[in-house]
């Protein structure tokens, strides 16, 4: 039995099976992404997703579903499920699925009658192909099959729409078709492992629609086009592959190529095991063969700041340390002036406030990890120092720069520069403009790590120009965030004002290796996050008790923008929270982050499936919002995971 169990009575109802979704990636950008029942319930939808070099490495639906019927006797039973304008579903294939498993393949299992029949799909490693394979495991009469792919050839951000400039027309290959729609896209080829027929009945199917798009508040309905449907007969016993490629492959080895890739597929046996795999997700190799990680399915791209804070999460903590290190070695490439950018594309974005110090955090941890200082500081040092050097030269946009006091000051108007960085109409829901608490403690850090590598490297010229900068970014720092009248940090600062808004930036200086906080004071830091900020599904980024506290992550972009920061639950912070925790309660706080990370296990047949998604609502029941696949959410249970392996026994850590 699957160690990810959904309730099977339940399958054929919508209002279970449309809120839980799957995805599957080829770790080279590409990716295929539905409702365990098939019905696509967004854009972002489909079962070859694509970069395209040409365009900057924007993803492309090709295929977006591919509806299987079975035929006995002229009756046709059609597998598949549309949900049309007007909310009417057709088929309704869904009716027929009795199982639906998640383990190194996704398994659909239908009983149509007499007749059982099987859906297994994976994406091949580092290929723009998917392969889908069909096995008749009961029947009683001859049987055929029938398969109509509906393609839609567009960018997975737009919708299509029925128009004269398409070419719809296809041509044969071996056992199938290829589509090429458009001139400026590649073509696409869907083939069989058997020999079929194909029958051209060329059509477009109007007004599916999407409707989680909807509820987001976008455009939500969609014109496909069907080129026409393949036509086989299949055995009892027998399975049949359905292949979707960006390039001519050849039928004869489907079937060996399945089960090679099928044999690569790492089970999902166990709640770590599915967050594993989660992580593996993130990590892709893009057309130059560089490493990267994606900050999230299906709609986000790389970033820096997320790179950064999911990186040692989602390798270190598992023992990876040569994706670790070529991950670095790609984003150290992208540096210009001691900046990273926010966006990872030919246009960059630099409007970042802390993801040159997140970038030091990650090659602290990987120092940490590999425990190398020499060959760390000589392959990464002069980056950390030019990181350094820009924010205390003034060098940054967006009035980024270290004051007079040591610490980091922020702001721009209009611009949000943290990692709560909402803005609407030009506006930003939470600019913070000043000193950002978690930048300051983020600064201390990495001028502290510095000074330790560079005196351990005989660095002395560096070590003699810093040495007396962490005294006073510490004094500052407690002048500005502490007051022993109160409780916790204040969020942000100003030379003489504080905003003592209770919300989970302040965490990360209880969990950072170089903290000015003393014990103490990191204790009533977690105190007060515990009680205020802490749910099942991570840290509330807003108290309760504020009064422009909203737990809803609901409605359209702008109504959800508003609330992202201001009281939606973010998993993220949950790594640093157990840190922290850690480190003040040692083996006495090892029972509550079990209890948190593993309370997380029944997410994993909810919203994503078998992954943790972006946010969640920030009042009961958590219901997970946003992308479905969120890699530093991953991250961050990976490393609470291995902060307890490490109190609990620190000689066998995995």
């Amino acid at each position: 039995m699957s160690y990810l169990n959904f309730d099977k009575t339940r399958l054929a109802n919508l209002e279970y099976s449309l809120t839980r979704e799957v995805l599957r990636t080829n770790r080279g950008g590409s990716f295929c992404s539905t409702t365990i029942i098939g019905c696509n319930t967004r854009k972002y939808h489909g079962l070859l997703i694509c970069p395209i070099p040409k365009f900057d490495n924007h993803r492309y639906v090709f295929l977006s579903s591919l509806d299987a019927s079975v035929i006995q006797h002229d009756a046709e039973f059609n597998l598949g499920i549309h949900q049309y304008d007007g909310d009417v579903y057709f088929p309704k294939g869904h009716k027929y699925v009795v199982d639906f498993e998640a383990d190194s393949l996704v398994k659909t299992t239908y009983r149509v009658g007499g007749v059982i029949l099987t859906k297994e799909s994976l994406m091949s490693d580092h290929e723009e192909q998917i392969m889908i394979r069909y096995t008749l495991v009961q029947a009683q009469s001859d049987t055929k099959l029938r398969f109509k792919p509906f393609l839609a050839f567009r960018s997975m951000h737009t919708l299509s729409k029925a128009n004269m400039v398409a070419d719809t027309q296809v041509r044969p290959v071996a056992n199938g078709v290829v589509s090429t729609m458009y001139d400026s896209l590649p073509s696409l080829y869907m083939q069989m492992s058997k020999k079929c027929d194909f029958v051209q009945v060329p059509d477009w199917y109007y007004n599916i629609k999407y409707a989680k798009e909807e509820e987001r508040g976008y455009e939500c309905c969609e014109d496909l086009f069907v080129p026409g449907y393949f036509e086989v007969d299949i055995k009892k016993g027998e399975s049949i592959i359905f292949s979707a490629s960006l390039k001519e492959e050849k039928p004869a080895y489907f079937k060996r190529k399945f089960t090679i890739a099928q044999e690569r597929r790492l089970p999902r046996e166990s709640f770590y095991h599915c967050l594993t795999n989660a992580a593996n997700q993130f990590v892709l190799f893009d057309s130059n063969r560089q490493m990267k990680i994606v900050a999230g399915y299906p709609w986000y791209g790389t970033r820096g700041r997320d790179t950064f804070i999911a990186l040692p999460g989602l390798t270190l903590a598992t023992g990876d340390v040569e994706t670790c290190q070529a991950v670095l070695d790609t984003v150290v490439s992208h540096m210009t002036d001691g900046i990273f950018p926010k966006v990872g594309s030919r246009e960059k974005v630099y409007d970042t406030a802390d993801t040159p110090l997140w970038f030091i955090y990650a090659v602290q941890e990987y120092a940490r990890f590999v425990q190398d200082d020499k060959a760390v500081w000589k392959k990464y040092g002069p980056y950390v120092k030019q990181v350094l050097e820009s924010y205390r030269g003034g060098q940054l946009p967006n009035h980024i720069r270290m004051d007079d006091n040591g610490l980091i000051y922020a702001a721009e108007d209009g611009k949000a520069l943290t990692w709560m960085d909402a803005v609407v109409d030009g506006v930003p829901v939470t600019q913070r403009a000043g000193y950002p608490v978690e930048l300051s403690a983020l600064w201390y850090n990495a001028v502290c790590f510095a000074l330790e590598m560079a005196r351990k490297n005989g660095d002395r010229k560096f070590v003699s120009a810093w040495r007396a900068l962490p005294e006073t970014i510490k004094a500052s720092f407690l002048a500005h965030f502490y007051d022993e009248n109160r409780d916790g940090l204040a969020d942000v600062a100003g030379a003489d004002w504080q905003d003592w808004s209770v919300r989970p930036n302040q965490i990360i200086a209880t969990a950072l290796e170089y903290s000015p906080l003393s014990p103490e004071m990191m204790k009533n830091v977690l105190d007060v996050a515990d009680r205020e900020l802490l749910t099942p599904r991570g840290l509330r980024s807003l108290s309760p008790n504020d009064p422009r506290y909203n737990a809803l992550c609901e409605g359209d972009q702008i109504a959800r923008e508003h609330v992202h920061y201001q009281g939606a639950v973010w998993p993220w912070l949950i790594g640093f929270f157990a840190t922290g925790w850690l480190r003040i309660h040692k083996r006495s706080g090892i029972a509550k982050i079990k209890r948190l990370v593993l309370g997380f296990e029944e997410e994993m047949t909810q919203h994503g499936i078998s992954t943790i998604s972006e946010v969640y609502n920030g009042d009961p029941p958590y219901v997970g919002k946003g992308a479905i696949s969120q890699a530093w959410s991953v991250a961050a249970l990976l490393t609470a995971i291995r902060q307890v392996a490490q109190y609990e026994n620190p000689e066998d850590v995995f």
